[in-house]
């Protein structure tokens, strides 16, 4: 039994690497942004720190090489500004007028795959997509472009060569290993030699508990953190508990977490025809999964839950790569897909049987109901996770599923505003407590003297609308009656370098637009092909 695990473990990580996260081009040399400076005042803000402290203003921070060295209130809301208290512009320094517009830390994506061979997702793009909606740091969960690939970007992202997040490498458990790995000293070993590359973390799909308990042991004593998504091939041996008394540090997607909340069975439900290969199959029983859980608020539900926030451990939903699961017609018609969607991720996101997430053979009606009931069961979980003190981190896991780099990371925010989290407790998981389930909170998530001069600027309130965060805007009618757009981040900084959002993703565009040139393509509705199209535009 464990021979099989130990292959079918290895044949799941040579799917992934091979069908979904070959390597991609590497993003070429930095053009964009302003800076480093030696001194930036950013002025005239309203800050909201990610601490979960209330907004205040108007502020202006005092950046010096790439360090926050002061942080003053300037004013009162309404009153012009006495310019003889503002803090003075040194010979050289740089001067953001930012009056009116609100501040932010820095966006943590906790699941951010750096694109897909399939997809046709380079480096360039990727990074630009984030980048345009103000993720600066992001955590890489299986370094599907190979370690050695991921941490060339995350050295020159460190000296502001290319334009691109802070980047965190967690290879996937067992990465670059010639024979699977089938003792305890081999999983102890392969953990030791991650660490000497310069890892930043591992992360597991799953493996024979003594192989989990070993690999985690060694990772906890190496201080490297980790990251699991619980695969349903060893999930009814190997839960989320069991994870975390282990030593996992954050958990991915919810995978293993209602199988920890199971009281009267071991296994979910499969039917007996189920196979796992068949991913409509896996798709669709997992959207029954949260039903076979105990009830919230049950003895057991409680009891799971506790221990998790004893253990500090650290959930990342990632709400948002299953939107389309309990709402297909709605994630597939984004308005973001005509202009920022490449060809080839269109043709990826099509109906599949090989195309990792395409799970549409036949989508209908009864599983978008299981999967809003199963949200509803989900979201109390996490909701209450995170009133009792447990850690909510936000992720995207783009690149899949309708899901598309750094809108979809809004989305997730949005999510979490559903599940009951405050704007305030949105803003945190995006922030600090990203920062703190990587154990960068000296660094980066809050807007504090000594920290990096990580910052999101947007022009509109986003406590009051999470969409004004999105590329595209927010739409809003004027006192005149005009409809119009507005929103988007305007400024993202990342270590001290000021990038015009707005650019970034007017070079997707570009980009977006050459490709469907030179295939001479546009988007199709699935089942529709392009002449009939055509057709219905002229009809109309």
């Amino acid at each position: 039994m464990i021979q099989n695990q130990k292959y079918f473990f290895f044949a799941l990580l040579f799917f992934i690497y091979q069908t979904s996260f070959a390597q991609v081009q590497k993003a070429p040399d930095r053009f964009r942004g302003d800076g480093p400076h030696t001194q930036l005042i950013i002025r005239g803000i309203t800050l909201i720190n990610g601490n979960g402290a209330p907004p205040r203003g108007p502020i202006d921070i005092v950046v010096e090489n790439n360090i926050i060295k002061s942080i003053n209130v300037v004013g009162n809301p309404g009153v012009e500004i006495d310019d003889s208290k503002r803090p003075q512009l040194k010979k050289g320094g740089k001067e953001l007028d930012c009056e009116g517009m609100y501040l932010l830390p820095g966006f943590i994506d906790m699941h951010g795959h750096i694109g897909g061979k399939p997809q046709g997702a380079d480096a360039e793009y990727v990074f630009k997509l984030w980048m345009g909606h103000g993720i600066t740091t992001i955590r890489d969960p299986s370094a599907g472009n190979g370690l050695e690939w991921v941490l060339e970007h995350k050295k020159r992202s460190e000296k502001n060569e290319i334009t691109a997040p802070r980047i965190l490498a967690y290879t996937a458990f067992g990465m670059g290993n010639d024979e699977p790995i089938s003792t305890t000293e081999g999983a102890r070993k392969w953990v030791r030699e991650n660490k000497s590359k310069g890892a930043d973390g591992v992360k597991f799909f799953g493996a024979p508990p003594e192989i989990m308990a070993a690999a985690l042991d060694e990772n906890k004593k190496l201080g490297l953190r980790s990251a699991c998504h619980h695969a349903q091939m060893d999930v009814a041996r190997w839960n989320v508990l069991k994870s975390a008394q282990a030593g996992l540090t954050t958990m991915e997607h919810w995978y293993g977490l209602p199988e920890a909340l199971f009281t009267d069975r071991t296994v979910q439900h499969y039917p007996l025809d189920y196979n796992y290969q068949n991913e409509q199959h896996r798709f669709k029983e997992a959207g029954r999964l949260w039903a076979q859980a105990a009830p919230p608020h049950s003895e057991h539900w409680n009891n799971v839950m506790n221990e998790l926030i004893e253990l500090d451990f650290t959930i990342d939903p990632t709400f948002n790569i299953y939107e389309a699961s309990r709402d297909l017609q709605r994630t597939r018609r984004l308005e973001w897909h005509e202009e920022f969607t490449m060809p080839s991720l269109w043709r990826f996101y099509m109906p599949s049987k090989i195309s990792h997430g395409s799970y549409w053979h036949y989508w209908g009606t009864e599983e978008e109901v299981a999967w809003k009931k199963n949200y509803q069961l989900w979201m109390t979980f996490i909701n209450e996770y995170k009133n009792r003190g447990g850690r909510v981190t936000a992720g995207s896991d783009s690149g899949f599923i309708y899901q598309l780099y750094g809108f979809a990371y809004v989305r997730e925010l949005e999510l979490l505003r559903e599940a009951g989290f405050h704007p305030l407790e949105v803003i945190r998981s995006a922030t600090l407590n990203g920062a703190e389930a990587l154990g960068m909170a000296d660094k980066i998530g809050s807007v504090e003297v000594g920290k990096l001069a990580d910052f999101v600027i947007v022009e509109e309130n986003p406590l009051q609308n999470l969409k004004v965060l999105y590329g595209t805007g927010a739409i809003k009618l004027t006192e005149d009656n005009e409809v119009v757009r507005v929103g988007g981040v305007k400024y993202t900084i990342k270590d001290g370098v000021i990038f015009d959002a707005k650019l970034l993703l007017e070079d997707v565009k570009k980009m977006v637009k050459a490709a469907k040139t030179d295939e001479d393509f546009e988007i199709v509705q699935p089942g529709m092909k392009k002449k009939e199209k055509e057709k219905e535009k002229n009809d109309n």
